[in-house]
């Protein structure tokens, strides 16, 4: 490893690289020291420091948000919003690209196409930041019974703040479109999925804080009697544990494969034999990748946090932290999300008629109409176990909070799409460094094996 690294400075190129990836990275955190006009920046920090429990379900809605996006809706800053808006408009498009004749018909005209569907992507990421603006509006307005005192007086009532406010997340947002897009270009890995992963991983230095004050520095009750300093070191080497082991977990499954061999059929020409090769089609067992835990906990959290807001309380019975009911309905509609994004991202039929096309079939298996029901049965069997290990790693946050009475802020970095979305861009990191190593005669970071990259949805 540590051979590894010193490689990594030798080249002057990945050096360059890595120290702009770094750069821009720097610059997208100091952007949250840049707070709205007309906010109250002594409320808004005392807010912060006393937690998110207890304040509304618009304020569930925007820490659920940021946690899978890398923003901070509740920090009332230059990128509150992050990369949510961007991210909303690209899932919608690609489930529009599937189900709208016109869409699919420009993405198969290659370069131009896609960057025609960009363009469209981009004109909805606006429209979504100024509706999303209007949200945070309303939240620092004190609405659905928050505080009241995040806007100054002289801003609160004027047309000039919610005006400002939608302009300037629109801003950020659009900023931080553009850093990605540097750091793809310019730096190392998908500057987008970086930015999220930095935003996931910035929150955990004050979760971490947080229990090392309430449990070793000053470890107190509810009822101001002193609890036992030995008992808060143990349970602070069992969760370094859990999140070592959660993590070697996450990357075994999200590495692993059903590797299906492809056998192309021989041409002779002349006295030449071509083809004969066997190759293999990896199908990835968590080929659905994070958007499952995504739409499923969407789907319930955000109506249940609406209704709340409106005086309509389901917390008894739909709460994350120990609702029967929640977990149930969460196991149930990621095991729907699972099999239906991992059908629109692969298609048997359409495999099978490639793979005819091209003069390859499957050892055994007949071509044609066969072949599709060989690869919808084998997709079929991978997706039940890939659905299973999202719902295990989606549920073991709150299994954490009941046995070891951690803050649920810090046992969702044990599991949930935080957990998935920082593994999945590391190993993707990870992955091109490596391929620059190998590129140039040098080691890579594993010796036995290489890492495989990330396809799309993770």
């Amino acid at each position: 490893m540590l051979g590894s690294l010193s490689n990594i400075v030798k080249i002057p190129e990945l050096r360059r690289k890595l120290l702009i990836t770094f750069g821009l990275l720097v610059v997208y955190r100091l952007g949250f020291r840049v707070f709205l006009p007309g906010v109250n920046v002594n409320a808004i920090e005392e807010m912060l420091r006393k937690g998110s429990e207890g304040q509304g379900g618009l304020q569930q809605i925007f820490a659920f948000a940021g946690a899978i996006t890398g923003g901070a809706l509740n920090e009332a800053n230059l990128f509150s919003l992050g990369i949510m808006p961007y991210i909303s408009a690209s899932i919608i498009f690609s489930l529009l690209v599937k189900v709208i004749p016109s869409l699919e018909a420009l993405s198969k005209e290659g370069e131009s196409g896609r960057k025609k569907i960009n363009q469209y992507t981009r004109y909805a990421t606006v429209g979504l930041c100024a509706l999303q603006a209007l949200f945070v509006v309303a939240f620092l307005k004190g609405g659905a019974g928050l505080r009241q005192d995040l806007v100054l007086p002289y801003f609160r009532d004027s047309f000039f703040f919610v005006l400002s406010t939608i302009v300037t997340l629109t801003t950020g947002t659009m900023f931080l479109m553009w850093l990605g897009e540097m750091i793809s270009e310019f730096g190392i890995g998908n500057g987008i999925s970086l930015i999220i992963m930095a935003g996931i991983i910035a929150r955990m230095p004050t979760a971490m804080y947080r229990f090392v004050a309430g449990n070793i520095v000053h470890p107190l009750t509810t009822n101001g009697d002193r609890l036992d300093v030995t008992l808060g070191v143990l349970k602070l080497i069992i969760f370094i544990a859990l999140f070592v082991g959660v993590v070697i977990g996450v990357v075994l499954f999200q590495q692993s494969q059903r590797r299906i061999p492809i056998q192309q059929a021989k041409h002779t020409r002349g006295r030449r034999v071509y083809g004969g090769q066997r190759q293999y089609l990896p199908f990835r067992i968590n080929a659905a990748g994070v958007m499952p835990v995504i739409f499923a906990q969407s789907l319930i959290m955000i109506p249940v946090a609406i209704l709340q807001m409106f005086g309509i309380n389901l917390s008894d019975t739909f709460k994350a932290e120990r609702g029967f009911w929640y977990i149930s309905l969460v196991i149930v509609m990621i095991y729907f999300f699972t099999y239906f994004w991992t059908s629109l991202q692969f298609n048997p039929v359409e495999m099978a008629n490639n793979m005819k096309e091209y003069g390859s079939f499957i050892p055994g298996i007949r071509p044609g109409r066969k072949t599709a029901d060989y690869l919808d049965e084998i997709l079929s069997r991978i997706t039940l176990v890939g659905a299973a290990f999202l719902c295990a790693i989606t549920i073991f946050p709150t299994i954490i909070v009941h046995a070891m009475g951690v803050e649920a802020a810090l046992a969702q970095f044990l599991g949930g799409t935080g957990i998935l979305i920082v593994v999945g861009v590391a190993l993707d990191v990870v992955q091109k460094v490596e391929s620059h190593l190998l590129m140039r005669h040098y080691e890579g970071f594993i010796k036995r094996g290489k890492i495989r990259g990330r396809r799309g949805g993770s």
